[in-house]
């Protein structure tokens, strides 16, 4: 009986959140690929090559020593990969590889979100409040966080709202709900997906307005106290600034990985450019670098998709050439003995 109590109400849940998702006001945009590399300023900074490859979007002053709070990419960039022109922010997260049963790998391409224009990179989304009243605090030019742990290899300790959906078409139908409700996993898909495999990582909402970025690039956001984001429920004490929320989704076009032939003989064949065989350890990472008020105005103004008129919109061919060289030249694509930087693969 309890259990059928808890199932029904995870439906309820679901169904609603689902309809609040879709009624709610919220700029959604795309951000096509600037590169790919090794690179990561905000946890490594100062170091041309990391562990692991990111795949990068937004502005092209994106380099290995953006010095935390004084650096502002809306200063130094000449160009941005998003559909707003006065967005230079950097946005990125962990690559995803397929491991074949003979041991080798190959990186998953991304595709272009529905609705939207350009190539692979990330569906970046800013969200007010859904009460559709409630005012939010725009980032501050500086600002820097991390949302999720490279280092999970369980459920246990993972954030909210960071998952994976296993999409049924490449029309995305039927409509799965609100990210991380239904049938949505914190851990990979364990079956083909064929209309590829949707990710999302979710940042917090909460800032405590002094600290631009922390040691660990969290303790200076928070979720909400009671509640959440979507329920208006209040931020804590030590983090009473309420911020917009941050969502990037990313579609891996895993439809050539799906022949069962091809995956190893036990479990799935995903890996996070980290080593990652299970899904858990998903995270993203992120600079502020909206150009003077432009985020606030817009999120005042509580526009919705890619078109604001508070913003300005450029063509998908501008969002196209802005673009980077690796900075330490590396092959990353194509079938690969190993992971890019040897990291082995890990279950737990």
């Amino acid at each position: 009986m309890k259990a059928s109590v808890a199932a029904l109400a995870a439906a309820l849940f679901a169904r609603d959140a689902a309809a609040q998702f879709a009624q709610a006001a919220m700029m959604r945009f795309q951000c096509s690929q600037l590169v790919v590399e090794r690179m990561d300023p905000l946890v490594s900074p100062g170091i041309e090559q990391v562990g692991h490859v990111h795949q990068i979007v937004g502005g092209n002053s994106f380099n290995a020593t953006m010095t935390p709070v004084e650096y502002d990419p809306a200063e130094r960039s000449t160009c941005t990969t998003c559909s707003f022109s006065e967005d230079f922010s950097n946005y990125w997260t962990a690559s995803i590889y397929f491991q074949a049963r003979n041991g080798s790998f190959k990186r998953v391409p991304q595709m272009v979100n529905l609705g939207l224009r350009g190539s692979g990179g990330i569906t970046v989304y800013y969200i007010p409040p859904y009460d559709g009243k409630t005012k939010v605090t725009a980032f501050r030019p500086g600002f820097r966080m991390l949302a999720g742990d490279l280092n999970l290899r369980s459920s246990k300790g993972i954030q909210r709202q960071i998952c994976y959906r296993c999409e049924h078409n490449i029309e995305q139908t039927p409509f799965g709900g609100a990210p991380c409700t239904g049938d949505d996993t914190t851990s990979f898909p364990k079956k083909p997906c064929p209309g590829g495999i949707r990710s999302t990582v979710t940042f917090p909402t909460c800032w405590d307005g002094k600290n631009l970025d922390s040691p660990n690039h969290r303790e200076h956001v928070a979720y909400p106290s009671t509640g959440t984001f979507e329920s208006t429920g209040p931020c804590p004490a030590s983090h009473p600034v309420r911020l917009p929320q941050l969502m990037y989704e990313v579609m891996w076009d895993t439809r050539q990985f799906n022949n069962p032939e091809d995956w190893p003989e036990e479990g799935q064949p995903l890996v996070n450019s980290f080593g990652d065989a299970t899904g858990y350890g998903q995270h993203g990472d992120y600079v502020f670098g909206w150009k003077g008020d432009s985020l606030q105005r817009a999120l005042d103004a509580r526009c919705t998709g890619d078109r604001c008129s508070q913003l300005k919109t450029q063509s998908v061919d501008a969002a196209l050439a802005c673009v980077k060289k690796q900075s330490v030249p590396e092959v990353v694509d194509g079938w690969l003995d190993k992971l890019p930087g040897g990291m082995p693969v890990t279950y737990k």
